[in-house]
């Protein structure tokens, strides 16, 4: 079910060390990139799993058969934190649709918060593969309540869950929530702590505000 890809030694790591160094996160252009090359790269990994149809394409010398996709999955990523990486599966599966998730931390007076799911933009998802795209898989309540609020709009026949980091409680709550045989983690790191305010340690802090700016 989880398929951890910064456990392989390649250039996916060094754009994961820069988006983790506080002093090359200053510059948000930076960090908006790298995670967009980390999401291409997980986005080809994935590329790996699906199906294929051989093609014949007419060049200028000749008739070629090229293994081809059967079908483009659908994207879907959760605002706002995720429209870097979304963009970067974009690069790779450029005829995809789009779906979006509006999901954030509605904080309580005692300092506790709960997870809202405001809105969901989707297309007809029945039967075909979906890619959903997080930055971080922290305490993992956003994912699974973000992925309840795509099959209110049909059943995918698999769905592929992308996230730049992720913490070992968070993976464990995915692991009890979402069925094994219709979801497929992939990360990129998996850390084990999770401060008082379930932000993940070592981490690398709010993507959101890092990408976009801080909000109120």
């Amino acid at each position: 079910m989880i398929k951890n890809i910064g456990s392989q030694t390649s250039i996916f790591n060094q754009f994961l060390s820069e988006i983790r160094d506080h002093n090359i996160q200053t510059d948000s252009l930076r960090f908006r990139t790298n995670m967009e090359r980390l999401a291409t790269i997980m986005g080809y990994e994935i590329s790996k799993t699906m199906e294929y149809v051989v093609k014949e394409v007419t060049t200028p010398l000749g008739v070629a058969e090229v293994p081809v996709l059967k079908e483009f999955p659908v994207l879907a990523t959760i605002l706002r934190a995720g429209l870097p990486m979304h963009r970067g599966l974009l690069s790779i599966f450029d005829q995809s649709e789009n779906a979006f998730v509006s999901a954030y931390r509605k904080h309580n007076k005692d300092g506790s918060f709960d997870v809202q799911v405001e809105y969901v933009s989707c297309p007809k998802i029945t039967d075909r593969l979906v890619i959903l795209s997080d930055p971080m898989l922290a305490t993992g309540s956003s994912l699974v309540l973000s992925y309840n609020a795509l099959l209110t709009k049909g059943r995918p026949k698999h769905t592929h869950i992308v996230t730049l980091i992720a913490s070992t409680e968070g993976l464990d709550y995915i692991r009890k929530y979402l069925p094994a045989d219709e979801v497929t983690i992939w990360v990129g790191a998996v850390d084990d702590e999770l401060t008082a305010q379930s932000y993940i340690v070592p981490g690398l802090g709010d993507a959101g505000d890092l990408a976009f700016g801080s909000k109120l």
